[in-house]
């Protein structure tokens, strides 16, 4: 069992957060079974394969900002065009056409294009579910990176990204089975594309229910909800948890 400290956000990711979520998941009984890497110390890691996408033509700078991509939404839905959105409810990023062609990847992002790397991937892309998607997928789900358009591969204030570092780190610590919330689950159509394009084995997925709100939102320290501190020093038993998120007690 490994556990993995996933701190590409330098800023909102501190020592003394890490240490409660430690703190959290002894609480809970949870173990792993060796030192837990840092996603913040191997940027480099990250960056060579990247350039591999790159050699291949697969990735474009990207400077349009969230509000440069509103304005083009906003326009194409009042000449009555229906906008694609992803899983997430954002809409789709227009493409690379939209980009200044005449303009370096210095100080932009790098976004995957799609399609390319779809006709590029060679394979089947699909993966084993073993836990439960949001309307109940479970077993053989094929995977539609489709639905996420062209994603951000490298961010601009970050030299890599979660779908980037998460499935490297995966490839690279033997990870056969990964076990993580249901929120998570459509992004698994995304490192299943990169999983192919780098000729990495797919592991299998364990996706688990959520701690939520009264209001069925997902807890969130942005929205001030209830920490599992807050939840022990309350009462509340760690099988109590493993029963919230759809893991029998014991």
């Amino acid at each position: 069992m490994l556990l993995r400290i996933e701190d590409i956000d330098t800023v909102r990711c501190t020592p003394a957060l890490e240490v409660q979520m430690l703190r959290d998941l002894e609480w809970i009984g949870f173990e792993w079974d060796e030192e837990p890497i840092r996603q913040s110390e191997r940027f480099g890691i990250y960056g060579v394969h990247a350039d591999e996408l790159a050699d291949a033509g697969l990735l474009y700078g990207s400077r349009l900002s969230r509000s440069n991509i509103t304005g083009i939404v906003q326009e194409a839905e009042a000449q009555g065009q229906i906008w694609p959105r992803d899983p997430d409810g954002s809409p789709l990023f227009p493409g690379r056409a939209y980009e200044d062609e005449e303009c370096d990847d210095r100080g932009a992002a790098l976004r995957l294009d799609v399609r390319d790397a779809i006709a590029h991937a060679g394979r089947d892309l699909a993966w084993t579910e073993f836990g439960e998607g949001p309307d109940g997928e479970h077993g053989d789900v094929q995977a539609s990176p489709k639905a996420w358009g062209d994603f951000v591969l490298i961010r601009k204030d970050t030299p890599t990204s979660y779908h980037l570092a998460c499935v490297v780190d995966d490839a690279l610590q033997g990870v056969t089975d990964v076990v993580r919330g249901v929120d998570l689950f459509h992004a698994t159509s995304a490192h299943v594309l990169l999983q192919a394009l780098f000729g990495f084995v797919t592991p299998a997925y364990r996706h688990h229910g959520l701690l939520m709100a009264d209001d069925t939102r997902k807890l969130s320290k942005s929205e001030r909800d209830t920490s599992l501190r807050s939840l022990r020093e309350a009462g509340v038993q760690p099988a109590d948890i493993w029963r919230m998120i759809g893991f029998a007690a014991g």
